[in-house]
This record gives structure tokens, C-alpha cells and sequence, in this order.
């Protein structure tokens, strides 16, 4: 039996499992959707939860707290009444920005293509 590289054969164990969590983070739809907003500047808390359809409060806090461990995200409170708190992308967030926009372009782009084939697969298997 022919034995086929993994895509993370150049690096070890454990960069290959680092880079798992990473493209995990990355790659999860909320996360796109809050760096995709980000890439316009400061934004608030409420700002964001509008702009991003569908994305629960609880949803918003949890990828804002695992986007902020991980470097990408700034909160940034300000000593104000009403408080003020406004969420940027760190200059590591902004070095992954145009990825994911690439990314997101890219569904756009081949959306029809892929529900088709996702269409056809499910009338063959069904």
C-alpha cells in the first residue's frame, strides 16, 4: 500500500497540531465574518453583532475572547459614560486579513458551482 504524505509532513507533531488549532480558529465562519468586519477599523461590540447576520451575543463574546488570546483581536475600553469598548485587529490580525478575505471571496465566487455539486452528490446518495 502506497503511503501519501500528510500536508504537514514538512513540520513536527506538534507545529502540525498548533497549526490545526490555527486553521481551526481561522477557519470557523464566525471568526471570518469578525475579521472580514474588522477590516474597516475600530468597531463596537453592538456594531459588530449587526453587521454579522445570524451570529448569537453569546456566539460574538466567545470568537471575540478566542480571537483576543490569539493575537488577532484589540479590545480597547474606554473610561467613558456610557462605557465604550471597541474591538480592531492587531497588526497580526491585519497580516491574516487578506486571507480571509481571499477566502471569502473565493465562496462568493464559486457558491452556485458548489451547491450544485452538493445538489448532485445528495440526489445520488439519497
Amino acid at each position: 500500500m502506497r503511503r501519501v504524505p500528510s500536508p504537514c509532513a514538512q513540520w513536527g507533531d506538534k507545529d502540525a497540531d498548533f497549526i490545526r488549532e490555527i486553521l481551526d480558529l481561522v477557519g470557523d465562519k464566525w471568526s471570518v465574518l469578525v475579521i472580514g468586519t474588522l477590516s474597516e477599523g475600530a468597531v463596537r461590540y453592538s456594531e459588530l453583532a449587526e453587521a454579522i447576520p445570524g451570529i448569537s451575543q453569546r456566539m460574538l463574546t466567545l470568537t471575540l475572547k478566542q480571537l483576543q488570546r490569539s493575537g488577532l483581536v484589540d479590545r480597547t475600553a474606554y473610561a467613558e459614560v456610557p462605557p465604550r469598548v471597541e474591538y480592531s485587529l492587531t497588526g497580526l490580525g491585519t497580516s491574516l486579513l487578506s486571507t480571509v478575505l481571499e477566502l471569502a471571496a473565493w465562496s462568493a465566487d464559486r457558491h452556485a458551482e458548489i451547491r450544485r455539486h452538493q445538489h448532485a452528490y445528495d440526489s445520488r446518495t439519497a
